[in-house]
């Protein structure tokens, strides 16, 4: 014969526990519960973020693109923390001037990003340095952003010019470190930008940072059981070479004087000013002076003992694009069409 347990009521005690915070609490019991447990747990990852890795001084960190801007402005912070630093530049003149402004522990090298030669030149080099230690962090930060402009102004080589750059430089340099980072366990610390969320302008560079995006969200999956953490840095926009307007300018004026009759005619003699007026007004109400925002950003993706996937600094990265991301792409095709001029011939 089998019996059927009946099931267990409550127990006296639960049901007086129960009744004893509804008490107390009163009829919000349970919102306010719930707003406890999230300001704990804000708390906890308050503190979770705060802490650093140990023993810096023994730690090796590459990083690229380093005779100005963020490249250049990180070397020094992560130099004065005690890290040595192997800063990879471009131009002899980059690597001396940073050298001289440096301490002794902070050493450079000539490095290339579109060369696949002069990146495994550097990792022999970076291999040598750190001997058993392996490479700590790889901080991929050269870039380039023009030519930026209308896409139908873009020859293919226009949109190679800077995908090699930006999208190759960074998958060579941290495929081919990958071995001694692996070592270290270490970081891979993807410099992105707020236009690899929303594609804002032609060219390569939006195409790159959707590349780069991608690439480390593929990688971190990858390699995560390794112990070795990928960050994502996004910045806004910044007054950096990046985003000097004569430069900027000088570009749309190629772009433009490579056109056919045909196209020209299609957006109006008068587009191109114009197209330059939205330019010096973006970059002249957005552009932040204050680099440390986002070299911030980079110290924290290599120095912390749980670093963040991802970094969004400046406050039109957190305020306009990254919540702009999330919305409809209708909405940023309505904003767009409202803040770019218009061509003379559209239908």
């Amino acid at each position: 014969m089998f019996f059927q347990q009946a099931p267990s009521s409550p127990s006296p005690e639960g049901n007086m526990a129960t009744q004893f915070v509804y008490d107390l609490l009163g009829e919000n019991a349970w919102l306010y519960i719930t707003a406890t447990f999230v300001v704990l747990w804000f708390v906890i990852w308050l503190y979770r973020d705060s802490l650093e890795i140990e023993s810096i001084t023994d730690k090796y960190v590459f990083v690229t693109g380093c005779d100005s801007g963020f490249g250049n402005l990180l070397c020094k912070k992560l130099d004065r923390k005690g890290f040595r630093v192997l800063a990879g530049c471009l131009t002899e003149k980059g690597a001396d001037d940073l050298k001289r402004v440096a301490g002794p522990q902070l050493k450079t090298v000539l490095l290339d990003v579109t060369s696949q030669d002069s990146i495994q030149k550097a990792m022999e080099w970076t291999k040598k340095e750190v001997g058993e230690n392996g490479l700590w962090g790889i901080v991929n930060n050269a870039g380039r952003s023009l030519p930026m402009g209308p896409s139908e102004w873009m020859k293919v080589e226009d949109f190679h010019s800077t995908l090699k750059v930006n999208m190759n430089g960074v998958i060579g340099m941290t495929m081919t470190f990958l071995p001694l980072i692996k070592k270290a366990r270490g970081r891979i610390v993807n410099v992105a930008s707020v236009l690899g969320r929303v594609a804002a302008n032609g060219g390569g560079y939006c195409i790159s940072k959707f590349a780069v995006e991608s690439f480390s969200d593929c990688l971190r999956r990858d390699i995560n059981y390794f112990g070795i953490n990928v960050c994502i840095i996004e910045p806004g926009f910044f007054k950096t070479a990046v985003t000097s307007l004569k430069p900027i300018e000088r570009e749309l004026h190629r772009l433009w004087n490579q056109l056919s009759p045909e196209v020209k005619a299609s957006y109006g003699d008068k587009y191109l000013d114009k197209y330059i007026a939205v330019q010096r007004l973006i970059m002249n109400a957005v552009c932040d002076s204050d680099l440390s925002k986002v070299t911030d950003c980079m110290e924290h993706a290599v120095t912390a003992a749980y670093p963040r996937t991802r970094y969004s600094a400046g406050w039109d990265a957190k305020l306009l694009w990254i919540p702009l991301s999330y919305m409809p792409s209708c909405v940023i095709d309505i904003g767009l069409k409202l803040v770019l001029p218009r061509p003379s011939k559209s239908v």
